[in-house]
């Protein structure tokens, strides 16, 4: 270190781990902590597998302290513990490669104040990022996640915002590069290529690359300085720090605009083919590229930089992507929410590539609910409402309005309440309320839940029946069970459950066996009571082969069933008995039949045919009122608590919002398709008609979408807890009480099978804001 002092080096010393004994370690920890040197930069490398004591490693490096530069940890089997120690406490280390460990939820909290570069290629355990896990990593500049299981978009990019440094990101590799910079062939390709139908003219945006150093025979990151791309991020205006949501809004949210200016939609999935040739001189020159030229006459000019061209000319080719690339607009939606980035899966970032994304994230995604393009806080609303102030955001000043009367609807506050609840988190809180079946039957088992209902009128109530034939009603709020109701003999799954509205203690609950009963809640069991007691308040009615599916008229006088045949039935409620069965209404199964919310006689059915069929029983339903077809099996259709819309949910995300009076498509919501012909779509309302909730049963992922516009407000992505498996969505239902609360019922395989109810809402939270 003295030697290298004096021609003004330092001295790096590589640490082998695969060579060394546990023996090793003191010795080492001794010299590191007698020797305080600065000249000395030490590489911690894992070349091939070894046992290490992970204990000793963790001391080693903590007695290395800030002269730490690389560690190199590749396929190491950390432990659980060891991991989180580690990413509790920090690390002072320079460039981190944690390539194939087993992370579930990387939460790296503790001090990672020098690393510029992270690697977690192929950790095939992480699902999901912590919100605070970036927060004390103020110089990463380079972060990397091919083969990952990340897939959510929101709380993906919540996290990596806060990370002021980061320039290079990456959950996809372009297949001949190994670090996280531009390709390294882009520009060449660029140079020998031929763009067409627009002028080009170099933008002011530079790349600087330099070769990446060779550590015992293997490439890693680049672990020089910061590149010259970030530094011209670092020079630019602060403003880009914070989304500019109303310029999107102003700007680029008229697409027709956007036509005659010339912007071409560069997504992620697919790239621009450009037809009528044009002239170019292209000159590559000390990482600046520029492109002059002509072409021929048209009335737009496309203005394109060099990373814009050079996304046209290279076909990319993905190469370990993780889930979160597949999803809709992905590459798009992570430019637009970071704005800093300089270079995402080795493609740089161009400005069209910039305007590009503001343009698409303003056609298919919300910000905030309710068209609300600034964050609010709680406090600040719950102020203007006390004060009489208007909740509106100037974009240059935050003082408030004087107090109006004008524009304020009697939805107003409990909108922004809403809205900044929302925003104030991507991770909204997973509270799973079917737990009081930990209170176990007679012979140890618990309460499995197969189907459940809030209560209409009771902000506090929920019903739920069990795959064992039970049925359970809870308060969701406490946490306790209110009534149980034994199974009624053979054990078979509740798979339709309905309030009635004018007898609010009254239940219905039907069978997959046929069983079709009406519970008063007010007569229900104590919970331990004699199983054999059958209430004295029960209606039973005829039975109706394969129900799956129970609902009641406003009237609360008739009951319409449908199950897995072409038949549906009408019930009187008071007597039981059957009113009407109706026989090859469809040509497949109807899965749900559903009265309408305000008209006692008009019901829709929804069957596996494709079509969704309008009836009225004051006319001999022998002709519907209209059909409306989907491209795959319908699952299921519910009215709009106005009963302006239906909403059918077909087979594999077909989700689509229909004008009730007379079925023409009103929303396509567009949700993306797995291919699977058995993931049976489920969709709801929430917060009146505003917004659709929709689940699918082979993922587990709840998309939350604008009713009116078809545009994404975000998705919650569930996990056991006591698992290591995701959570997949059986059924779902919106809170109607409160804005954005709802439940889900989960179901999860690993390690047994497992089905819950789980409820999901905002982190701040009350039972009277909304």
């Amino acid at each position: 270190a003295k030697v290298q002092k004096t021609i003004y080096q330092k001295c790096v010393i590589a640490i082998f781990l695969d060579k060394l004994q546990d023996a090793d370690f003191f010795p080492l920890v001794d010299v590191f902590l007698a020797n305080n040197s600065c000249e000395v930069e030490v590489d911690i490398l894992h070349e091939s597998p070894c046992v290490l004591n992970q204990d000793c490693l963790v001391s080693l490096m903590r007695a290395i302290s800030v002269r730490l530069r690389v560690v190199d940890l590749p396929d190491v089997a950390f432990t659980e513990d060891a991991l989180r120690d580690l990413f509790q406490i920090g690390l002072d280390c320079q460039v981190f490669n944690l390539r194939s460990a087993e992370i579930r939820n990387l939460n790296m909290v503790g001090r990672f104040m020098h690393i510029h570069t992270l690697n977690l290629d192929f950790c095939t355990s992480l699902t999901s990022l912590q919100k605070d896990c970036f927060t004390c990593m103020p110089n990463l500049m380079r972060l990397s996640m091919c083969e990952t299981r990340v897939a959510n978009l929101w709380t993906t990019a919540a996290a990596l915002s806060k990370l002021p440094s980061l320039a290079e990101l990456r959950f996809q590799n372009c297949m001949c590069c190994k670090d996280t910079g531009p390709c390294p062939a882009t520009f060449s390709e660029m140079a020998s290529s031929r763009v067409y139908d627009g002028t080009v003219s170099g933008g002011s945006t530079k790349y600087f690359r330099t070769e990446l150093p060779t550590i015992a025979g293997r490439d890693t990151f680049n672990m020089s300085g910061k590149s010259e791309v970030t530094r011209n991020l670092d020079q630019s205006d602060d403003s880009l720090t914070n989304f500019d949501m109303q310029r999107v809004t102003e700007e680029v949210e008229d697409t027709s605009q956007c036509q005659k200016i010339g912007f071409l939609e560069l997504s992620s999935n697919a790239l621009p083919v450009l037809h009528q040739q044009a002239n170019l001189q292209i000159e590559v020159a000390f990482g600046e590229l520029h492109v002059q030229g002509n072409y021929e006459a048209r009335e737009s000019t496309i203005k394109w930089n060099s990373a814009d061209a050079l996304i046209t000319s290279k076909q990319y080719i993905s190469h370990h992507p993780s889930p979160i690339c597949f999803e809709k607009h992905y590459r798009e939606f992570m430019i637009a929410l970071l704005p800093r980035l300089g270079v995402l899966d080795n493609l740089p970032i161009g400005n069209l590539d910039r305007e590009t994304a503001l343009t698409v994230f303003s056609r298919h995604y919300e910000f905030l609910p309710y068209k609300r393009q600034y964050k609010e806080s709680v406090v600040s609303v719950l102020q203007m409402r006390e004060t009489g102030m208007s909740t509106m955001h100037r974009q240059k000043s935050s003082r408030l309005k004087q107090p109006s009367s004008h524009g304020k609807s009697q939805y107003s506050y409990s909108r922004s309440l809403c809205a900044a609840k929302l925003g104030s988190t991507a991770w909204p809180l997973l509270n799973p309320i079917s737990d009081v079946s930990h209170i176990t039957k007679e012979r140890g088992q618990s309460l499995r839940p197969r189907q459940f209902e809030y209560h209409p009128s009771n902000s506090s109530l929920m019903a739920y029946g069990t795959l064992d034939g039970e049925v359970v009603v809870i308060n969701h709020e406490k946490g306790n069970i209110v009534g149980y109701i034994p199974s009624s003999g053979a054990h078979n799954s509740i798979l339709g459950l309905c309030w009635l509205k004018r007898y609010p203690s009254k239940l219905l609950a039907g069978s997959d066996n046929g069983s079709l009963r009406l519970y008063d809640i007010n007569h229900a069991l104590p919970r331990g009571g004699n199983s054999s007691h059958r209430s004295s308040s029960t209606v039973t009615f005829d039975d109706f082969e394969h129900l799956t599916s129970v609902h009641v008229n406003s009237a609360d006088d008739q009951i319409l069933t449908s199950g897995y045949s072409k038949k549906v039935a009408v019930y009187d409620i008071c007597t039981g008995k059957r009113l009407q069965l109706f026989t090859d209404m469809h040509r497949e199964p109807i899965n749900v039949a559903k009265f309408s919310n305000h008209s006692p006689s008009i019901f829709v059915t929804s069957s596996f045919d494709h079509n969704v069929k309008m009836w009225d029983l004051r006319q001999k339903p022998v002709q519907p009122c209209y059909s409306a077809s989907s491209s795959r099996g319908n699952v299921m259709v519910c009215f709009s608590p106005d009963d302006l819309y239906l909403l059918v949910s077909a087979v594999d995300n077909e989700v689509k919002q229909l004008l009730a009076v007379d079925g023409r498509l009103q929303t396509d919501f567009e949700i993306a398709s797995t291919g699977s012909a058995h993931n049976y779509t489920r969709s709801y309302y929430i917060n009146g008609r505003d917004y659709i909730i929709s689940g699918s049963c082979d993922e587990p992922v709840i998309r939350i979408c604008c009713a009116q516009t078809g545009r994404r407000l975000e998705d919650v992505y569930l996990e056991g807890k006591d698992s290591r498996g995701l959570m997949y969505v059986q059924s779902l239902r919106g809170d109607p009480f409160r804005d954005f609360h709802m439940a889900v019922l989960a179901a999860n395989s690993r390690p047994s099978p497992k089905w819950e109810i789980i409820k999901v809402y905002s982190i701040v939270c009350s039972s009277s804001c909304c």
